[in-house]
């Protein structure tokens, strides 16, 4: 057992969606089905759009791919990966949790890509 970790889920959101809102949205609610999972092992599941999209909502919004959009949503995740413990890489192109599983990788945080081997907590 281990103690309680906050953990990233990364994995596709934008990526081959050709910026459609529906694909987006249905690529959030993938990340979202290992929230309560993760959750059950005792940890917290963290997710970088959760952190990011309110903050351009208060920015004022912007298309995907927009200045402030680009200047919101990777940078958020980065800061959140700061703090996080763990990464969980679910499949798919991504090239933001690419990123994200390089950043964990260079500050020795573990990254798993099967839920099933994320240590429990409980």
């Amino acid at each position: 057992m281990t103690a309680s970790m906050m953990i990233l889920i990364a994995g596709p959101y934008r990526s081959g969606t050709g910026d459609d809102s529906a694909k987006m949205a249905a690529n959030l609610a993938r990340l979202e089905a290992a929230a309560f999972p993760i959750f059950q092992k005792g940890h917290v599941p963290m997710i970088g759009e959760w952190a990011a999209l309110p903050v351009l909502r208060g920015a004022g919004g912007g298309a995907p791919g927009s200045a402030v959009y680009d200047a919101v949503m990777y940078p958020a995740a980065h800061r959140l990966l700061a703090k996080c413990d763990g990464v969980l890489r679910l499949p798919g192109p991504s090239t933001g949790a690419d990123k994200d599983v390089e950043i964990a990788r260079a500050r020795g945080i573990p990254v798993w890509t099967a839920l099933e081997d994320i240590p429990s907590a409980v």
